[in-house]
């Protein structure tokens, strides 16, 4: 798939671009099927096109479905319609099956999860210093086998057996003390499969059918490599030289635990009612599985097993996404209210929609507090000005208002600067389209300071105006040592990037697309020039290893492929 840096995530879609003025609160318990529907209907219809690959939701608040509906098509070369009982492939939501799976073991005396590897798989190298915990957590520090072997157009197409996909990574050197740190892994979820043959005797897919889906009556759910459900799922499509195409073959064999699964909407929501009330998991498993521990409690992480730990309008949420050739998936549930939410798309090129902000908008929603849908408002370009200045908060977080362009923009330390569009008097929206950020007022009518809002919840963090001018940052000039060390050609499953120098500038170019000039900020963070846009690199030893693309509120993670490129 084929991207431009410059461009390559963009949210407005789902931000201020939207049409509408401020919808007002709504009492949650009031919402109405009908005006619930009118909301749904608008963000489905204003998000995906009519005419080509498109998405199914579903939204219920307990086993009462709120909406349920479908836009765009199962199949762009005879326009047959997505359905709302269409089948999906739902990727890594595959991973909440596998661990709930290895904890029905738990729950029946076979597996313990501080138990090591080695007593389920002992030739497995490094079997003896990692937990079953930390395979369902993301902290065993293992890497990731699909990151390197996804991009293999031939070998990913080979089906391959259990011990067969373990061989592909069991000699990778771990990448931290097993519970030091968090990173995620597919090769933990492969093993965390094998975990559940060893123990059960069966293998994974015969397991889940046999515990899960068939007592639960989950008809629709089931092993992608199964011929049966792969002839019922919808066609999927990736972006291909800027052009829509039928999605890469590939072996589901190769998914495997971490994401090998198909589903619909109807039996994701039935998975979401027995899972949360209690009706596959002792409640000590349950817990286990929703509550992030360890490494995998930082902010950054949250993660419990196969579930993300989450807010949303103030209320916690509980979700997980999925992204697999063709397909995107996002499940999520909101214990307070007490609501589910199901997106699936049969396209994984939507690179102006990120999934998790569709499935955030429809919870909010459902809970009667709808995010505002809001169109810029015009304001006066002195009125701006009198915001300039620097702010200080609480936690030593400094924010530089500027107006630039005519716009006004905010920095948060040596970040990124980021232009904010008005929603209203003294009220700024982020690109990201939930951020915000108001400006506070004394009884003179002077900007005193502002509050920023994040994911526009909450009550806001108080930054007070400080006596320091709004200066443009002056450009970082890093030690050409320094640059070489983050020169590279950087990839995952959908993006392949070249870090270069050109001369002493660092530049940074997507496959065939023109090069833009990254300018430092820090010795680790750049910005793209002429966009609102930056590159994180992750230093380690002897230079960079992963870069973070973060635009628009998306992060896009790429890591280093082979040796380091040196240019001139």
């Amino acid at each position: 798939m084929k991207h431009r840096l410059v461009g390559l995530l963009v949210a407005c879609v789902l931000s201020a671009c939207a049409t509408g003025q401020q919808a007002p609160p709504l009492d949650g318990a009031a919402l109405s099927l009908s005006e619930m529907a009118r909301h749904a209907e608008d963000l489905l219809a204003r998000t995906y096109p009519a005419d080509g690959p498109g998405a199914v939701i579903l939204v219920a608040r307990g086993d009462r479905i709120l909406f349920r509906g479908a836009r765009g098509e199962a199949d762009i070369e005879t326009h047959a319609l997505l359905q709302p009982d269409s089948v999906f492939r739902i990727g890594s939501v595959t991973k909440q099956f596998t661990a709930a799976a290895l904890l029905t073991l738990v729950d029946a005396g076979r597996v313990r999860l501080d138990d090591p590897l080695s007593n389920y798989l002992p030739d497995f190298p490094e079997a003896s210093r990692i937990t079953i915990r930390q395979l369902l957590n993301h902290t065993s520090g293992l890497g990731d086998y699909w990151r390197l072997q996804n991009d293999q157009a031939e070998t990913v197409q080979r089906d391959f057996t259990t011990d067969q996909l373990i061989a592909l990574f069991d000699r990778e050197p771990l990448q931290f003390e097993p519970g030091a740190g968090w990173a995620y892994s597919n090769s933990g979820y492969v093993l965390a499969g094998a975990v559940i043959e060893a123990a059960s005797g069966m293998p994974w897919d015969a397991y889940l059918r046999q515990t899960l889906f068939e007592p639960l009556g989950m008809t629709h759910t089931g092993y992608g490599h199964d011929p049966a459900f792969a002839a019922r799922q919808v066609a999927g499509y990736s972006r291909v030289d800027n052009e829509l195409a039928p999605m890469r073959p590939m072996s589901m064999t190769q998914a495997y635990a971490a994401g090998a699964l198909v589903s619909n909407a109807d039996d994701l929501l039935i998975w979401n009612r027995a899972l949360h009330e209690g009706r596959i998991l002792s409640e000590t498993a349950y817990q286990q599985m929703i509550t992030p521990v360890g490494a995998a409690a930082v902010e950054e992480a949250q993660y419990g097993f196969g579930v993300l730990d989450d807010r949303v309008r103030g209320e916690r949420m509980l979700w997980h996404g999925g992204h697999i050739f063709g397909f995107r998936a996002w499940l999520g549930y909101v214990p307070g209210s007490d609501i589910s939410i199901i997106i699936l798309e049969n396209s994984d090129a939507f690179e102006s929609i990120e999934i998790a902000h569709v499935g955030r908008r429809l919870a909010a929603i459902a809970m009667g507090r709808p995010y505002p849908e809001m169109t810029p408002v015009p304001v006066d370009m002195s009125a701006l000005a009198t915001a300039e200045g620097v702010y200080r908060f609480d936690d030593d977080v400094r924010r530089t208002l500027r107006v630039v362009e005519g716009q006004l923009t905010a920095q948060r330390d040596s970040g990124r600067r980021q232009t904010l569009t008005p929603i209203g008097d003294d009220d700024f929206l982020y690109p990201d389209g939930f951020n915000r950020l108001q400006l506070e007022r004394d009884e003179t009518g002077a900007v005193s300071g502002v509050r920023f809002f994040a994911n526009g919840d909450g009550e806001g963090a108080l930054g007070v105006r400080t006596g320091a001018a709004p200066t443009e940052p002056a450009a970082l000039q890093l030690p050409r040592a320094v640059l070489e060390g983050l020169v590279g050609a950087y990839a995952n499953s959908e993006v392949a990037l070249s870090v270069f120098l050109d001369g002493d500038a660092l530049n940074a170019q997507i496959e065939d697309q023109p090069p833009v000039l990254l300018r430092a900020i820090s010795p680790t963070l750049f910005e793209v020039e002429g966009e609102e846009a930056s590159v994180e690199f992750s230093p380690v030893d002897g230079g960079a290893r992963r870069l973070t693309i973060r635009q628009h509120g998306r992060e896009t993670v790429l890591e280093l492929r082979g040796d380091r490129l040196m240019s001139d």
